[in-house]
């Protein structure tokens, strides 16, 4: 099956689609095929919800945006009760090294979405920092921050 994450333990629905693994997707409420990415993205919106009192409703996963007239995608979108993005996510599968590539991509989405937050993760190592806006500066957090 897929690797232990450093993440606490979830129960998660898993099914078999012929010789696909599918995995429920309380945010989608539907199975999505489950790939390394897609097991860490899970744990990630689980973390989110479960211990850091983030609302379901306020979680987007894979939403399009636009960078430079081109159309992306974020793993993990999360909204302030006023509907501004608060904080976007790139997950990447365990086996990916979370390097400048991983956070130039991140700070991008952030930048053009104009985020509080930006976070990344493998699954074994997640890291999450502050946007000062005004100032065009991040800072370190030890974990991502508690919803407000």
């Amino acid at each position: 099956m897929f690797r232990d994450l450093n993440f606490p333990s979830f129960e998660f629905r898993i099914d078999r689609s012929g010789e696909k693994l599918l995995i429920f997707d309380v945010l989608r409420k539907k199975n999505v095929v489950l790939t390394p990415e897609e097991w860490v993205r899970q744990h990630m919106v689980r973390y989110l919800i479960e211990y850091r009192g983030y609302p379901k409703s306020l979680i987007r996963v894979e939403a399009g945006l636009k960078y430079d007239k081109l159309g992306k995608r974020s793993d993990i979108l999360v909204y302030d009760h006023q509907g501004r993005p608060f904080m976007v996510i790139e997950c990447k599968s365990p086996e990916i090294k979370l390097d400048e590539n991983v956070l130039h991509q991140v700070a991008t989405y952030s930048k053009s979405l104009e985020t509080r937050y930006i976070g990344v993760s493998n699954g074994l190592k997640h890291y999450c920092w502050a946007v000062d806006i005004a100032h065009q500066r991040t800072s370190a957090l030890k974990d991502f921050p508690a919803y407000e």
